[in-house]
């Protein structure tokens, strides 16, 4: 989220910022990270799903609160910052719906093409130094 909004703060076309927004999060997902467990949910197990669920909301929220720190709040980076986390809300509508142009978005989101590097040995110590890395980054460029 805070790297599309980034990406809204720098890009002075709309629709151009948000195209690369939403692209930038297949972008971020080449990169080796630490993601959420969303077992619970691809098995509809929803009342397991619930601490899960609230993790996403805290770093939803913890999103919007670092972009209204560090932007310059145009409404440009919000929407931005939307866009950016599209292609994880079009997961969750995929695992709630029998929608079969959904499904292949999550085919190509998924660990078939976009999350190639997710089952490979890398540590955890280098997801999450890639992840404080595009953080810090992005601070600094809604600062810009």
């Amino acid at each position: 989220m805070i790297f599309g909004a980034a990406i809204g703060s720098i890009i002075k076309s709309p629709i151009l910022a948000i195209i690369l927004a939403f692209l930038g999060h297949y972008f971020l997902d080449l990169i080796p990270h630490v993601e959420y467990q969303a077992k619970n949910l691809e098995n509809k197990q929803w009342k397991k799903a619930l601490p899960d669920i609230m993790k996403v909301f805290l770093d939803f929220f913890c999103g919007v609160i670092l972009i209204f720190i560090f932007s310059k709040n145009y409404p440009l980076v919000y929407i931005c910052g939307f866009f950016a986390i599209l292609p994880d809300l079009l997961f969750v509508a995929s695992e709630i719906t029998k929608i079969n142009l959904l499904k292949l978005h999550d085919y190509f989101h998924g660990d078939n093409v976009i999350h190639f590097l997710k089952n490979k040995k890398i540590s955890n110590f280098w997801r999450i130094l890639s992840q404080i890395f595009i953080v810090i980054l992005s601070i600094y460029l809604l600062g810009l």
